[in-house]
């Protein structure tokens, strides 16, 4: 399915992309607990509105 130069591609470009992010994101640390104070509430409120949508859509389809 995919020759061995494009699987060793593939998983040193993996590789890279997660150290960078990784990197990227312990530089701008100190500008995440600055500027995103709070941003979890969000995330459980969009995680919370979500779930409802999945019970109300259980719930209300016809067997």
């Amino acid at each position: 399915m995919f020759s061995q130069g494009q699987l060793l591609f593939a998983v040193f470009f993996v590789i890279a992309f997660i150290s960078l992010m990784i990197f990227s994101y312990r530089k701008d640390l100190k500008n995440h607990k600055l500027h995103y104070k709070g941003s979890y509430k969000i995330l459980i409120v969009f995680l919370l509105t979500i779930g409802v949508l999945f019970l109300i859509k259980t719930f209300t389809q016809q067997s």
